[in-house]
């Protein structure tokens, strides 16, 4: 029995290193250290987006972030990019594919960090939510309310099913996955909330990801100021915008058993910029120097962005500041990251290069050859509609009262506003609850602009016995921070009023989402109303560019019906970014929704190089 015993234990040393080997397969949180098959790694993670980024280049720009020395790439997954419709799912189409994405990244030999939210931020329309939820009276956001969680749960495990088998113990690139976003600094901002809800509420989203299928190991990001709020337990907590070393790994032993690993999720070597407001830069040296820090240190780290991409279409979210005002986020999301919005090398990327080179091992790739840039030839305008009485061909809906885009079932674009007065009537015009920009129009004549950026609700108009008034609102992007994004409706909320004195009574409400280009028809346009411009352009050869919009006023491109997304004369962005990859060898339409045409436009300019920092605020 003893000799049998003895040969027993003997096989199982021998099995032993097997079965370690079994325990530590793929990625994991050992011992106050990330681990890749029980091996110590470091994360040098750059973010990027791939909603942000044409599919054509994902290869490329994932080639940059290792060239700059990164073995990591991170990315957010927008609710409302997927979900297009209540109901109606994309996760196939174009950019919208995310699984290749990440295949792809693997093929590069790259890590993933999957950040799925269901909040995410980023600058993005409402924080990644779909615009519809705001319709359910019983649902309340980033809460612990049963008509939010049931929804969060039919997203995560769409999510899910486009995920399996590409986690790190499949086999897979993904190695963390995020528990919600920034939690602790919504729990600072809404304390309106009891405890005991923002408790439950993460809770139940981390319970949540791990019932439908998300891998271990997860991790949540905030401030370390705010980890109290934000961290859940048993859930590695990381920190943003933390350069103090010490504090990172007094904070996070606080809340992690004691011990790290240590990690900077949003080391942030750009900011992230609004119309009408300066052009944010960071000095490259100074981001060089953090990241020596962190090594030196062994702090792992993801900065946050690597590599902005752009806001292409409707995408682009909006803050607000002290005073409640709105700063909506311009369309290029080059966030001054060390790969610029086009992809290419800036001092910053070639200062972060230099110092990961002098801690790796090895030598870094190559760069990528910068993907070709051409300024082409100025084009003519071929033709242009007016988009009043485009718009007013499609049926109305009528009701009492002005009615918010989410009541007529349309998220983005446009909704013009029209009543007819059977008295006379004259005074100040007030929309207090605008949202956001609008031009208002009296009997086919502009009247002037609204504007909650500038706070501008009020104009004075005068409208004749049976007059017209028009008002085209557009939505410039809804809430993505903070405890206002409760408060996310669109187009007009509140009474409209003149002197004081409700208007009700026959409102007709037209649709204008703009989701598709519309079919441009040639046609005498008048001064100070919409319009729409169509240029037909022939290209030999296709190359990225941009669009230069210097010269019109404000409004929406699409080229070959991509819609590039949203130009304004005040700046600081003034030219749209068109990449080669969406131009045609030949014929390519460009389509320009002009919003103010205070002079009629005759030609479209290209340029080889991006303007993002003129600001025009006298223009207001």
């Amino acid at each position: 029995m003893n000799k049998l015993l003895f040969k027993l234990g003997i096989v199982l040393i021998c099995l032993m290193p097997l079965f370690n080997q079994a325990q530590t397969k793929g990625f994991s949180i050992a011992n106050g250290e990330f681990k890749q098959d029980g091996k110590i790694v470091k994360i040098h993670s750059g973010e990027m987006h791939y909603e942000r980024i044409p599919k054509e280049y994902w290869r490329h720009r994932l080639q940059m972030l290792k060239a700059m020395g990164m073995n990591t790439v991170a990315t957010y997954v927008f609710w409302n990019y997927h979900e297009v419709a209540p109901g109606e799912w994309d996760f196939k189409t174009g950019n919208k594919n995310l699984a290749e994405f990440i295949r792809t990244a693997k093929s590069e030999g790259l890590y993933v960090i999957l950040r799925p939210g269901p909040y995410a931020c980023g600058e993005w329309e409402f924080g990644g939510y779909p615009w519809w939820l705001q319709n359910n009276p019983d649902l309340v956001i980033r809460t612990n309310n049963k008509a939010f969680l049931e929804a969060c749960k039919s997203y995560l495990e769409h999510l899910s099913a486009e995920v399996k088998g590409l986690f790190s113990n499949q086999g897979g690139p993904i190695i963390m996955v995020q528990v919600e976003n920034e939690f602790g600094s919504y729990v600072s901002q809404r304390t309106d909330i009891n405890a005991n809800d923002h408790k439950e509420y993460k809770t139940a989203i981390y319970n949540m990801l791990k019932s439908t299928g998300f891998q271990e190991p997860f991790f949540t990001s905030d401030g370390t100021w705010l980890f109290e709020g934000g961290a859940v337990d048993g859930v590695l907590p990381t920190a943003n915008g933390e350069s103090n070393i010490e504090n990172l790994k007094k904070q996070v032993d606080k809340f992690h058993k004691g011990q790290g690993p240590y990690m900077v999720a949003e080391f942030y070597p750009g900011w992230l910029d609004h119309w009408a407001e300066p052009f944010v830069k960071i000095a490259a040296e100074e981001i060089a120097n953090q990241t020596k820090k962190y090594l030196e240190a062994g702090v792992s780290f993801n900065y946050y962005m690597a590599h902005g991409g752009t806001n292409f279409g409707f995408t682009s979210g909006a803050n607000y500041n002290e005073e409640m005002d709105i700063q909506p986020d311009i369309t290029s999301y080059d966030y001054d990251a060390p790969i610029s919005e086009a992809g290419w090398t800036t001092p910053k990327f070639l200062a972060i290069r230099d110092v990961m080179q002098k801690f790796s091992k090895t030598k870094l790739p190559a760069i990528p050859e910068k993907i070709p840039v051409t300024k082409f030839p100025n084009q003519l305008v071929k033709s242009s509609m007016d988009v009043l009485s485009w718009i007013k061909k499609e049926k109305a809906v009528v009701n009492d009262q002005p009615l918010t885009f989410e009541k007529l079932g349309q998220g983005n674009g446009y909704v013009l506003y029209r009543k007819r007065f059977t008295q006379p009537i004259s005074g100040t015009l007030k929309i207090q609850g605008l949202r956001d920009f609008a031009t208002v129009y009296v009997n086919g004549v502009k009247a002037g602009e609204l504007n909650r950026v500038f706070k501008n609700y009020e104009l004075v108009v005068t409208i004749p016995f049976n007059g017209i008034l028009e008002i085209l609102v557009e939505n410039m992007g809804r809430i993505n921070y903070g405890a206002e994004i409760v408060h996310n409706t669109k187009g007009i909320i509140s009474p409209v009023l003149i002197n004081e004195y409700e208007i009700t009574g026959g409102w007709e409400m037209y649709k204008m989402p703009m989701s598709e280009v519309p079919t441009v028809k040639n046609e005498t346009i008048k001064s100070g109303r919409p319009v729409i411009y169509e240029s037909i352009v022939n290209i030999d050869k296709p190359a990225d560019t941009f669009l230069d919009m210097s010269d019109w006023g404000k409004g929406i491109v699409f080229v070959n019906g991509h819609n590039l997304g949203r130009y304004w004369k005040i700046g600081p962005q003034q030219t749209l970014y068109l990449p080669g990859c969406w131009l045609n060898k030949g014929v390519n339409s460009i389509v320009v929704l002009e919003q103010l045409n205070e002079n009629a436009q005759t030609q479209l300019t290209f340029t080889d190089q991006p303007i993002l920092e003129t600001l025009n605020t006298e223009t207001k």
